[in-house]
């Protein structure tokens, strides 16, 4: 059994595929182990929390972080259903500063992202439902919450053609020109 770590065009940000064993009855596989990502580079990552989050279809989370001390690493996966999933870097002398990367995360292929700190996160549900399972670095503190304008043009993200579910938190986070990234 293992992990499979592949690069995304963000640097630490990395496409996880677990190996997968399935049958006539189904399937097994590890989530996470912290051996086997010792193996893939990933050892340093000590999770504490594990978050759950429920959405349907159209639904948008995001773009969260939480500012430093209590900033976040992340591996994200989902449970059931399927996402577009978006990182992106807050690390002001990154070369790839404000710069995001997309992928899909699905139940079937049963792949992860992960999110080092220095990145906002946020999803948006492409499948009638979802299960969205998030490994977090550090704690969640309520006062270290905060996010960036999912629709951000100077993000060019592609987020889904339908309309996009809201919560009033996430409809006013600034623009990234108008953000001082604490990273």
């Amino acid at each position: 059994m293992g992990f499979r770590r592949l690069k995304t065009s963000l640097q630490d940000v990395y496409l996880i595929e677990p190996k997968i064993f399935g049958d006539d009855r189904g399937f097994f596989l590890e989530l996470y182990n912290a051996n086997k990502f010792k193996d893939i580079g990933l050892g340093h990552l000590n999770f504490v929390q594990d978050n759950l989050s429920f959405s349907r279809k159209g639904a948008l989370r995001g773009l969260h972080f939480q500012r430093p001390p209590h900033a976040q690493g992340k591996l994200v996966s989902v449970l059931q259903g399927k996402v577009l999933d978006v990182a992106v870097d807050l690390r002001k002398n990154s070369p790839t500063f404000g710069q995001s990367v997309c992928v899909e995360l699905d139940s079937e292929k049963r792949n992860m992202l992960y999110i080092p700190e220095g990145f906002a996160h946020g999803f948006q549900v492409i499948s009638d439902e979802c299960l969205f399972l998030y490994k977090c670095t550090n704690f969640y503190h309520p006062e270290a919450d905060a996010g960036l304008a999912w629709d951000d043009p100077t993000l060019n993200i592609p987020w889904l053609d339908i309309p996009p579910v809201l919560s009033q938190k996430d409809q006013n986070h600034p623009h990234l020109a108008e953000f001082d990234s604490p990273f």
